[in-house]
């Protein structure tokens, strides 16, 4: 990334901080909010060519948690959970002490597999989301499979898993929705509807244009969903939106998310507030590199602090091709 140009990109920020700016379909910003630092890339978290489990070449989802306080005798400071989505796909744990360095894979990969017995039996799981909470002392990690369904899974230790059910699906939303997927939870408080917890998620349907949905919920088991999506593809220029995660900055609450590599292939931020009532469309939030390892597609941003300093962990490249990249902030 380059990080001047970004912050030419941004610097309208203070003029137009009372209104809604919406990037166009090459990811040019308007308005950013601030407080928000620049990311620039640093390594790859990992090394396609060392992992055992390796079936598709391809990974993509991360989401990084540490694990201070949290797991007792864990193998790590940091657990990184990711996947390949191409069948067979499956769930993936790898773990570092900084986050400034390769990450180690788990030699028992994948930990959670395309099929559970008494559970399910799907062409490929992928997509986990891992949130620690701290209401059950358990890493809750979310997951998808099929592309209709997202399930749940917990654990004490990060690494063995009980399957607890479904959370989402198909059925949950519109008719002709045909995907409910790429899941991330939250710990927010939604007092007006009784919640504790906010999802965001990838929804399609049959005009084949991804949009971002949400939900909410008291115990992050059991959901109410929004029957619109919170941010269309078409309110920022895009064919396409994913990958969504919360960020929480300025007594407020900003969804960042990817567009399409057609139409930027940026992250793109979009604030809510924090009783979701607001759709002010930002612009870039990270602009892809266009060499390695982006090669025009940045998405699925994770973000956690080492040694005081912020990082995303993202998903670099193509879908099809992409690996997992470490970036810091300047």
């Amino acid at each position: 990334m380059t990080v001047n140009r970004r912050r030419l990109l941004l610097g309208g920020a203070a003029l137009l901080a009372g209104t809604s700016a919406t990037a166009g379909a090459a990811g040019t910003a308007t308005a950013a909010p601030a407080g928000f630092p620049d990311y620039r890339y640093t390594r790859l978290a990992l090394v396609k060519s060392k992992l055992r489990y390796n079936p598709t070449g391809e990974l993509i989802f991360p989401t990084i948690r540490g694990t201070r306080d949290r797991i007792a005798g864990a193998r790590a400071a940091y657990y990184l959970y990711y996947a390949p989505h191409d069948a067979p796909g499956g769930i993936c744990l790898a773990y570092a002490n900084s986050l400034d360095e390769e990450f180690t894979e788990y030699p028992g990969n994948p930990i959670i597999s395309r099929s559970w017995p008494g559970e399910y039996s799907v062409s490929h799981v992928s997509s986990p989301h891992a949130m620690w909470n701290d209401d059950v002392k358990r890493m809750y990690l979310y997951f998808h499979g099929e592309n209709t369904v997202t399930r749940l899974a917990s654990s004490a230790n990060g690494i063995d898993f009980t399957y607890e059910k479904e959370v989402l699906s198909t059925r949950l939303q519109p008719a002709g929705t045909t995907e409910t997927s790429y899941a991330r939870v939250f710990r927010h408080d939604l007092t007006s509807r009784g919640a504790r917890y906010v999802m965001v998620f990838m929804l399609n349907n049959q005009s084949n244009r991804r949009d971002i949905g949400w939900g909410w919920s008291a115990n992050a088991r059991d959901w109410t969903f929004s029957q619109t999506p919170l941010i269309r593809h078409q309110d920022v220029g895009a064919v396409n939106v994913g990958g969504p995660h919360l960020l929480f900055r300025n007594d407020s609450v900003y969804v960042v998310y990817n567009t399409d590599i057609g139409s930027g292939g940026n992250i793109l931020v979009t604030e809510v507030g924090r009783d979701f009532s607001l759709r002010r469309h930002l612009g870039v939030f990270h602009d892809s590199l266009s060499g390695s390892p982006d090669n025009g597609r940045s998405a699925a941003p994770s973000f956690g602090t080492y040694q005081g300093r912020e990082y995303m962990i993202y998903e670099a490249g193509d879908r099809l091709a992409g690996n997992i990249a470490i970036a810091r902030a300047v």
